[in-house]
């Protein structure tokens, strides 16, 4: 075995990019970009330190939970949450952020790419009322690069097909995963079903 360091020789193993793969790439949303998001319930937003680590944390709401706000800028609202903010610690060190938006169903997958800051003016957050609650905040994201992404991934893998559904009692309770990942320190956390984790949970959605 041995280790890739140069793009030379990633190059040896894979061909340059062309046709569909080189020319979908564009700087905003457009109809089809805008379609999807107001489909989709469910996004992935990765975020870098200033010292180069990275975080992917899961986002998701109502279909069309993240708006666009025109062509070059989208939005994307903060629920509660367990206030580890590490997303947004990373946003103010670093504002570089990727995101990849899925639709249940649907095999291909939309990606964002660009710069975010973290705003809470209130006619920016009021366009995201929930049962009458306003988020915690909004991240604002000016685009700088969008695509469509091909469904390879989502076909291997079976994402939507139900019959590669696990049952969830194939794992443990999240909170006794919790705990032992927790070591020592874990031993003393209240444990409950993850039936109990799911009712609690969907108390404090908003």
């Amino acid at each position: 075995m041995a280790r890739i360091e140069t793009e030379q020789q990633l190059r040896e193993i894979y061909k340059e990019p062309a046709g569909r793969a080189v020319i979908k790439q564009t700087d905003r949303l457009e109809v089809h970009s805008k379609r999807f998001l107001a489909l989709s319930p469910f996004c992935l937003l990765a975020t870098n330190s200033a010292a180069g680590g990275t975080d992917v944390s899961p986002r998701g709401e109502e279909p069309g939970f993240v708006q666009a706000i025109d062509d070059l800028t989208v939005a994307l609202p903060d629920r509660p949450g367990n206030n580890r903010i590490d997303s947004f610690r990373n946003i103010i060190a670093n504002p570089d952020v990727g995101l990849i938006f899925l639709i249940p169903g649907v095999n291909e997958t939309l990606r964002i790419n660009g710069h975010a800051e973290i705003r809470d003016d209130e006619d920016l957050m009021a366009r995201f009322v929930i049962n009458g609650k306003l988020p915690k905040s909004v991240m604002l994201i000016s685009i700088r690069e969008v695509f469509l992404h091909c469904a390879k991934a989502l076909v291997r893998s079976q994402l939507w097909d139900p019959s590669a559904q696990i049952a969830r009692s194939d794992l443990p309770p999240t909170s006794r995963m919790i705990a032992d990942m927790a070591g020592e320190a874990g031993t003393d956390l209240p444990q409950e079903s993850q039936e109990e984790m799911a009712r609690r949970q969907k108390e404090v959605l908003y």
